[in-house]
Formats: C-alpha cells, sequence, structure tokens
C-alpha cells in the first residue's frame, strides 16, 4: 500500500473531508479522493501521496455509479476548475457542508457546541457572481477530447480567454459559456474573443512576458449596472481605442468600461492605475437599501445575494439595541459596519489595507452613516488603552478575518479586551475552529450558522456567536 504509483482497485466511496475531496477507505487505511467523486460511486483510486495511515489520489476508473448523481449543467465541467461540486444535487451539497462544518468545529476546535442551525443555501445556485476574472492565453488547454480526436498529430497552438487549469499556471482553458454570471458576461468575452481573432491580436504569453491582451475583470450587479476592466500588457491606442468602441458598440449594458497598462510579470492589478475609458468608471450594488460605491479595485461580496444574507445574521447575533460601541475587525470597504450603523452607538472599524479603507469612508458618507470610523492599519497596534480612551471599549466585537483565519496574536488581545459578544464571520469553519479553541478560556459559543455562498463548490462561510463566560 506504501509503494509508489499505487492504483487501489474498486475502492467504495463513502463521503467528503475537507476541500472538497471525496473519502474512503480501503484496508484500514482513509483515502482523500479527487476527480469528481460522489458517495456511493466504486472506483479506482491512483495514488499521489500514500503514508502509513492515510492516501490521496485522483479516480482513474468509474465501476459503478452512485443512484445520487446528477448531470452537470456545464460543457466545462470536469475540465474547469471551478463548480467541482455540479455532479452532486444542490440539496446534498448542503448537508455535507453542515457536516463539513460540525466536523471542524468538534474535531479541531474540540468546544461545547448548541445545535448548529440548517445551513442558508444559495437563493441562486448559477449565475450568482457578482465579479468574475477571466484570462487570456496563447496557451489555450488541450482538453482529453481533443487530444483524442487529433490521433497523435500535432495541435496547432490557439489563443483561449478563460480560466486557468489548476496547478498549470501558463495553461487556460477557453471557456464558451459559463455559468457563475449573468449576462452579458459572456456576451462581452466572447465579443473580445471574435473581435481580436478577426483582427489578428495578440493574447498573452506569461512565460515569455509577450503578447497584448491580459485579463478582462467583469462586475454585474443586481442594480443592473454593468463594469468592464480591460487588462493590455502595453498601450497600443489605436487598437485600444478601435477595440474598446467595438465592444461598446456590441454590449450598450455597459455601464462603465476601463482599461488598465499591466507591464508587470504578474497578474495583480491593486498597484496599477485601472483608467476610465466611459461611464463613471464605478458601480454600484445594494444590500437591503445601503448602497455601495465599487470601483475596479474593491473588495465586495461576491455573492451579492448570499452577503445580505450573511450580514444580516451577523447583526441578528450581535443583538444590537441602539447603546452598543461595536469593533469591526478586518472591516475591509466598510460593508459589515454600516450594515449594522443603525442599531449601534458607535462603529470602529479597522483594516489593514488603506485603500479599502478609503471605500469605506465613502460608502460611509455616501449611505449618511455618521457613527462610524475607519482606521487603516494593524488591529494589534492600534487598539490600545489611548484608543480605548478616544473611542470607548467595544461591546461588541465583529471579526471577519481572511481564510487563515486570525493571527494569534489578535485572539490573545481580543481576550485581553474581554468584549461581552464576539461574532465571528469566517470563510474558513476549519481555522475559525482552531481560533475558537484558543477563545475557549473565555467565550461560549452560542449560535452557529453557516451560509453557502458558492453553491457547486466545497468553500463554506460560517457565522458563530461568542458570549464572554
Amino acid at each position: 500500500m506504501r509503494k509508489k504509483n499505487v492504483i487501489l482497485e474498486n475502492v467504495p466511496v463513502s463521503g467528503y473531508a475537507a476541500e472538497g475531496k471525496a473519502l474512503a477507505r480501503k484496508d484500514g487505511k482513509v483515502i482523500f479522493i479527487e476527480g469528481g467523486v460522489v458517495p456511493g460511486d466504486v472506483v479506482d483510486v491512483r495514488l499521489g501521496k500514500n503514508k502509513k495511515d492515510w492516501a490521496e489520489g485522483k479516480a482513474v476508473r468509474f465501476h459503478s455509479l452512485s443512484p445520487d448523481r446528477t448531470t452537470p449543467f456545464c460543457q466545462h465541467f470536469g475540465e474547469c476548475g471551478g463548480c467541482k461540486w455540479q455532479m452532486l444535487p444542490y440539496s446534498m451539497q448542503l448537508q455535507h457542508k453542515h457536516q463539513q462544518v460540525e466536523d471542524h468545529l468538534t474535531r479541531i476546535g474540540k468546544i461545547a457546541l448548541p445545535e448548529i442551525s440548517p445551513i442558508m443555501g444559495g437563493q441562486l445556485t448559477s449565475h450568482y457572481r457578482n465579479k468574475l476574472e477571466f484570462t487570456f492565453s496563447n496557451k489555450a488547454y488541450l482538453t482529453q477530447a481533443e487530444m483524442d480526436a487529433a490521433a497523435g498529430e500535432e495541435i496547432p497552438r490557439r489563443n483561449a480567454i478563460g480560466f486557468h487549469i489548476p496547478k498549470l499556471f501558463d495553461k487556460v482553458l477557453d471557456i464558451q459559456q459559463c455559468h457563475l454570471m449573468a449576462e452579458p458576461a459572456n456576451l462581452i468575452k466572447n465579443t473580445i474573443r471574435d473581435y481580436a481573432a478577426a483582427n489578428d491580436l495578440s493574447f498573452f504569453d506569461i512565460r515569455q512576458q509577450t503578447g497584448w491582451l491580459r485579463n478582462l475583470v467583469l462586475r454585474i450587479c443586481t442594480t443592473g449596472e454593468v463594469m468592464a476592466n480591460l487588462v493590455i500588457f502595453h498601450e497600443d491606442k489605436e487598437a485600444r481605442i478601435a477595440l474598446l468602441d467595438h465592444l461598446l458598440k456590441a454590449v450598450p449594458a455597459i455601464t462603465s468600461l476601463l482599461y488598465t497598462i499591466n507591464p508587470k510579470k504578474n497578474d495583480s492589478i491593486f498597484d496599477l492605475e485601472p483608467k476610465v475609458y466611459y461611464g463613471k468608471g464605478y458601480v454600484e450594488e445594494k444590500l437591503e437599501d445601503f448602497v455601495f460605491k465599487i470601483g475596479p479595485k474593491s473588495f465586495f461580496q461576491t455573492n451579492t445575494y448570499q452577503g445580505e444574507r450573511l450580514y444580516q445574521v451577523t447583526r441578528e447575533f450581535a443583538g444590537l439595541t441602539g447603546t452598543e460601541v461595536v469593533y469591526d475587525l478586518y472591516c475591509g470597504t466598510g460593508s459589515i459596519g454600516i450594515f449594522v450603523s443603525r442599531q449601534a452607538r458607535k462603529v470602529i472599524g479597522i483594516e489593514l489595507i488603506k485603500e479599502a479603507i478609503d471605500d469605506a469612508i465613502i460608502n460611509a458618507e455616501q449611505n449618511n452613516v455618521t457613527n462610524a470610523t475607519f482606521y487603516a492599519g494593524d488591529v494589534i497596534d492600534i487598539v490600545d488603552d489611548a484608543f480605548f480612551a478616544q473611542h470607548g471599549a467595544p461591546d461588541v466585537i465583529i471579526t471577519d478575518p481572511p481564510r487563515a483565519g486570525m493571527h494569534e496574536k489578535l485572539v490573545q488581545k481580543l481576550l485581553e479586551v474581554g468584549a461581552p459578544k464576539i461574532v465571528y464571520v469566517s470563510c474558513n469553519p476549519a481555522t475559525q475552529a482552531r481560533d475558537l479553541a484558543l477563545l475557549d478560556v473565555m467565550y461560549s459559543v452560542e449560535k452557529v450558522q453557516p451560509v453557502d455562498m458558492f453553491p457547486h463548490t466545497h468553500h463554506i462561510e460560517n457565522v458563530i456567536l461568542l458570549k464572554k463566560r
């Protein structure tokens, strides 16, 4: 079992583990399986990692299929790195996600828990994202079907606009139709592809650092506003104007069109300045009756519909009466703090990224929120006795850290502060459970509410109310 290149035959799949990997047991060993498998499948597994008590591998042959399987709705399923659970009915996706939250909190956190509320499923299970980023590449990823059809003959290099293949940074799958975002997302992408082909515009080569078209970032809001930001490698004014004018004529639904010149080796645009070609240069999104200005570099909850429900749970857990001082840690562009501001006496938002704080200040002004102030910096450095003397000690702390969870120093800071309530919003229940174990010396878990932000993926959001013992 521990030799390399081992294929385990006739492995019955029993469930799911963390990160969306399927789970099986064979001869007393736990097997984690990738490759679109569903509990109830019986598969052969080629092992990639093979340890004494566990192994990881990929399903290479299906002997029988689970009766719970459903037909994927996307033509790119199995090749694209997103929406990996399309073959699983949505009701079962929710069951497995709920179970994963419970498993993480009990096995990693090892803390006393109340009954976990049923996971909030998505109102939409497709076309739910408000942001997508497509990549241009002169190295289209060849699917297995394309290679089989070539029958060993050399296949000419093709351009692609789509998504990176997992673990292959220089290969991009050409996406014809993506179901993650509402129209005109596909129309914008395909219009640019067709125009580029007709006018011999070059696609980027990430290895050679050549080519012109690099990325396309789209935002489509529930308000109907549409923003497109075309990222190019270098300026070519004549070609740029011709392409952007063609795009505006072909897709009149675009309300803001920008372009960004990125001469760097990486695709990040956070240190670059997008330039407005048409429109106001930003879009506006609504959560309840709050309006948020979203620029080309702004962070915002990617699923507006579920983001609103997530914030409603957060506000409910905070249990505000109008007298509380609320500290919003990792506040980003201030959306949670603004969302709870009407029920609080004062909101103090803290975020490391200055540009996000700039957006938070604008969003507060736009929504006539006068009881929220925002500060850029590390909470460990900012929150001290002098800060408390100026703003007041927190009655409620809301923390919404990145996937890595809270830094241990911040956990210790929270224990020092000793706020009566903490509402912990997490996009990674595993690191959340780790942090809860550290907070357990002072806080008990009172409520747990999982929220599914990303249907057909293994990602889970989870909100927990902690009260001081």
